[in-house]
């Protein structure tokens, strides 16, 4: 059995799932934009348990996916956003980066209650955009809330910086091999992880201070900086991604060798802790489980002569699920059609029936919320005039 409808998808039945997602949408950074994923039974079964669900960046596609539980399935939400890459989340809110903004978004739940006036209750979040930072083309990659606001992953100017009312944005550190602050993109710096509210460990593909200088040793030439001392504490990496940190160890993918690896902060060890078959990009840490996204391999003339190309004929593009203790994939949520590359991937707890909306969609314009009161202000709720 198949479905296939616009945005809102539910699983045919429980063991078996099968999404087919056509967007309506004209902007749509690709031809075909019907969008094919299935779980496995392992997938499943984990997200029936884990009390959230998963949400997931795919600029290729140009959509924000939510995959929720419903109590009985799964179901599967897309939502159009240009380019989008880092997300975090932060309590009930979240930022998304994409092509020219970052948009920051805030739950209410109450009115997600009865965003549906006929089905209420199908949704226990309702993500709406607060608020959207112009910032231009800073090809910004990862993001992430700490003490003093949200910091991005300024990729294109090659340092870590902040959003600001005034400019485009702020720069509040580089690493030192970076000799000044351009949009050439030196060392494709692209991973940051927070410890205590501060950024604390960041990945670039090459210590690099050229335009464009880390390409020609992408296979090999990654490292992680330390942000205080501001020194290489790991080098030879395959272009990493996402860094984070969980459970006292630094966690991070060694994307063009398909590998999560763990990382010991005090004695420096160095544990690969599985290897999947696609290039890695987007890492969360739910308990003893890893989310991880992985990507197949569209573009050649950047991603080829990774080592991964290697060790599998044919990769993947999905989320697997992974236990830490032992390193062993419990599950995979796949994608077939229409979908080759993720950016991020991220764990929404205590979520399991999420909405989300973007400026295109009108019920932004109906909905108020204010610290004390939630309203929907709809054609229904119109009083006629006698």
């Amino acid at each position: 059995m198949q479905l296939s409808l616009k945005n809102d998808i539910i699983s045919p039945n429980k063991f078996e799932v099968l999404f087919m997602l056509a967007t309506s949408s004209t902007t749509a950074p690709q031809e075909n934009n019907l969008i094919e994923c299935n779980a496995d039974q392992g997938f499943i079964s984990w997200l029936s348990q884990a009390g959230g669900s998963v949400a997931i960046t795919t600029y290729q596609a140009g959509k924000l996916a939510l995959v929720g539980w419903n109590g009985q399935q799964i179901t599967m939400l897309l939502r159009q956003f240009s380019k989008p890459m880092g997300l975090t989340v932060h309590g009930s809110r979240l930022a998304l980066a994409t092509h020219h903004e970052v948009y920051l978004l805030a739950n209410a739940p109450t009115l997600a209650y009865e965003y549906l006036e006929d089905q209420p209750g199908r949704y226990d979040a309702l993500y709406l955009p607060r608020m959207t930072y112009f910032t231009g083309d800073l090809n910004i990659h990862d993001l992430e809330f700490g003490r003093e606001g949200l910091w991005i992953v300024n990729t294109r100017f090659s340092c870590l910086s902040a959003l600001s009312p005034d400019f485009s944005f702020v720069p509040r550190w580089h690493p030192k091999f970076i000799s000044e602050v351009v949009p050439e993109d030196r060392c494709h710096l692209n991973g940051l992880a927070m410890v205590d509210g501060k950024p604390k460990y960041v990945t670039a593909l090459g210590a690099t201070d050229t335009v464009g200088g880390w390409r020609s040793g992408k296979a090999n030439g990654g490292v992680v900086v330390e942000v205080e001392s501001n020194e290489i504490i790991v080098d030879g990496l395959s272009m990493p991604h996402s860094p984070i940190w969980h459970d006292g160890f630094l966690w991070l993918l060694n994307s063009g060798a398909g590998e999560v690896w763990c990382i010991h902060p005090e004695s420096g060890d160095k544990q690969v802790v599985c290897v999947l078959p696609g290039f890695l990009r987007g890492l969360c840490c739910v308990g003893y489980y890893a989310l991880v996204g992985l990507c197949q391999i569209r573009e050649r003339h950047i991603f080829g002569g990774l080592p991964i190309t290697q060790r599998f004929e044919q990769l993947l593009c999905g989320v697997a699920v992974v236990d830490l203790r032992n390193g062993q994939q419990v599950g995979m949520l796949k994608f077939t059609t229409g979908c080759q590359e993720l950016y991020d991937v991220q764990f929404l707890a205590g979520v399991q029936r999420p909405m989300v909306l973007n400026s295109e969609r009108k019920e932004i314009r109906q909905a108020f919320t204010a610290p004390e009161l939630n309203y929907w202000l709809r054609p229904s709720a119109v009083i006629p005039n006698d």
